[in-house]
């Protein structure tokens, strides 16, 4: 698919008109692959939730897969500009070899901003059952590689490159991996099992004061295995 098909827009709508066309079907197009996964979506439906006709998929995507691809690069630039601040601070702090606790602070603030992408009340589409299906590994892989390009690969990076300066052990080391995904495994739990973790806490959804506890809390135990990885650090150097 060129990159000039993508982005094509009709010229007597002018652009304004072609964007909100556009982001009407991306947004549909994410809540049913969601619903019923790529191959039980069918354009005619998609079509029909956004409210335009079918031969505007083509027209602005030119077939199913580059509406796909289209709602992951929606996704992906979405999610980025949620993670990007905390990321380039990060970043920022490794190069001018901050202190510890400094890092453990920038850990914490890109946990934090992934907890907030996680926890928010999603507007019409939630993404939550589009990224499940595209971890479930059914889905074309097209998807996994913008996410992973555009949002996982940087976000892994910078947070196992903190954990390396935290601990002292090599970031591609499979126990730094292992550890960045259990911190972060903390709150996905309240994301991939929505529903039983919300009824044994007796809560109707996670609204902002309910996901200022989880991440309070949650923060709270990662920088006590920060500091603890910290010392063990300190003792085996001595």
């Amino acid at each position: 698919m060129s990159e000039g098909k993508r982005l094509r827009r009709p010229v007597d709508g002018g652009y304004a008109r072609g964007d909100e066309t556009r982001r009407k079907i991306i947004e549909a197009a994410i809540s049913l692959f969601g619903q019923h996964g790529f191959d039980g979506a069918s354009t005619r439906d998609i079509a029909a939730h956004a409210g335009v006709n079918a031969p505007a998929l083509q027209y602005y995507f030119e077939n199913k897969e580059g509406l796909y691809r289209a709602c992951a690069e929606s996704i992906a630039d979405e999610s980025w500009r949620a993670f990007e601040p905390t990321v380039l601070r990060a970043r920022e702090a490794l190069a001018r070899d901050a202190r510890t606790d400094v890092l453990i602070d920038a850990f914490i603030d890109i946990q934090a901003a992934v907890a907030d992408r996680t926890y928010v009340k999603q507007r019409e589409p939630d993404q939550r059952l589009f990224f499940a299906r595209e971890q479930g590994g059914n889905e074309p892989e097209i998807g996994s590689e913008i996410l992973r390009e555009r949002v996982r690969t940087p976000l892994n990076e910078v947070n196992v490159a903190l954990l390396e300066r935290i601990t002292g052990v090599p970031a591609h080391d499979p126990l730094t991996i292992v550890r960045m995904f259990s911190l972060y495994g903390q709150f996905l739990l309240f994301y991939i099992a929505r529903r039983s973790t919300l009824a044994m806490l007796d809560w109707d959804d996670i609204d902002a004061e309910k996901a200022e506890f989880l991440k309070s809390n949650i923060a709270e135990q990662t920088r006590v295995l920060l500091e603890h990885w910290n010392r063990e650090r300190e003792k085996r150097n001595r």
